[in-house]
């Protein structure tokens, strides 16, 4: 006998409230799961909340004083003056300070000529800025506080202070600022955003497929046979990662490839470089995947982990806003990140010209990451595999 339509609704809703119920209790007891969605917020809020700003600060720059003066003195204290700038890093050549721009070490270089006091008693003195402009936002900014300072230049002496209430910023000053833009002389947010765009990738690809080994072996019941091999801890975790080497570099090329071809906007250094400088990054990054699948019981805790390192890795790195203007604390965080180093160097490969000295320090960084990571990973799966 069929079951009245009131029955079979009432039935067919009891059915669902029964299960959801079953699955919130499943979800309540998931710790991992019940902190990922209580700390990943939270800790996105403060950083775009407090950590994260457009404004310049903390910003490095280099000095090349040929004036030796006073003035060129009271220049730099004033550009030092404003709070944004750091103290300067002084040069004895023009070459000097473009190895600085060139190296990411400083973001502009500030050239006062050798007649700059007598050009401005005259009222007719001239300094010169380079700037860095793989990052545009950053260039523009700084370069516009630079101007507001050679706008309110005072020979005299006056402080910034007193002009300023005196004078309005936009009243042209004493001093001709002649800017130029290195590496980006039109300032287009493109190459900014293009010159890491491989970073990005590999960071998705390696953490996704690397988090989800573990796990899926012990879902689909293949573990217990991997136990059974006659490895060591090392040597398995470097045979869960090698087969995703090769395709990290084809989805590199691709990205390199598409740039280039669609936006002609080819790596302006070393090919050779960028390689070496590929193989720790991807190394490190699926460690890191390796890691999060250690600690996660299931496929869901595994994704959940994964995105908590995916979401910093693109906030802190520098990929998305220049990382030399983040808080202190904030920016030393993000050096624990593969993803701060790589782009670090694909910034000087891809955009400034660099070769393989230039990018060193990356090398080492991703390898002592990689090689910390490989040793966390092999004390977490010792007792499994001993």
């Amino acid at each position: 006998m069929t079951p009245p339509p009131t029955t079979r609704r009432h039935g067919f809703a009891s059915n669902i409230l029964a299960l959801a119920f079953r699955e919130m209790m499943v979800m309540r007891h998931d710790r991992p799961f019940v902190a990922m969605i209580t700390v990943q917020p939270i800790m996105m809020l403060l950083l775009f909340g407090f950590a994260l700003t457009n404004e310049p600060a903390n910003v490095p720059w280099a000095l090349l004083d040929r004036s030796h003066s006073a003035a060129s003195r009271r220049l730099a204290q004033e550009i030092e003056g404003t709070g944004y700038f750091l103290p300067p890093r002084s040069v004895a050549s023009t070459a000097e300070g473009r190895a600085l721009l060139e190296r990411g070490a400083a973001l502009a270089l500030v050239a006062i000529p050798e007649h700059f006091a007598r050009d401005a008693l005259r009222g007719d003195p001239e300094i010169q800025v380079l700037l860095d402009g793989a990052d545009p936002l950053s260039a523009a900014r700084v370069g516009g506080i630079l101007q507001e300072v050679a706008a309110a230049f005072d020979p005299g002496g006056r402080s910034l202070r007193e002009r300023a209430a005196t004078r309005p910023a936009s009243t042209p000053g004493p001093i001709d600022l002649r800017r130029r833009f290195w590496f980006n002389a039109t300032l287009a947010d493109r190459k900014f955003l293009l010159a890491t765009l491989g970073g990005m990738l590999l960071t998705n690809l390696c953490l996704s497929v690397s988090s989800l080994g573990l796990v899926g072996e012990r879902e689909s019941g293949t573990y217990e046979q991997t136990l059974s091999l006659p490895t060591t801890p090392v040597e398995f975790v470097l045979g869960k990662l090698l087969p995703h080497v090769g395709v990290s570099y084809a989805v590199l090329a691709i990205a390199l490839l598409g740039a280039g071809i669609g936006f002609g906007f080819w790596p302006q250094g070393s090919w050779l470089a960028l390689g070496l400088l590929t193989l720790p990054f991807v190394l490190a990054s699926l460690s890191i995947g390796v890691f999060v699948s250690s600690l996660a019981k299931s496929s869901a805790q595994a994704i959940f982990l994964t995105v908590f390192f995916i979401l910093p890795s693109f906030v802190l790195s520098g990929v998305l806003l220049p990382y030399q203007l983040m808080p202190d604390g904030v920016r030393q965080l993000g050096g624990l990140l593969p993803l701060r180093w790589y782009q670090i160097g694909l910034r000087r490969i891809v955009t400034r010209g660099g070769g393989l000295d230039d990018v060193l320090v990356p090398i080492l960084a991703l390898l002592a990451f990689f090689a910390v990571m490989l040793a966390v990973v092999r004390w977490r799966l010792k007792p499994r595999l001993g």
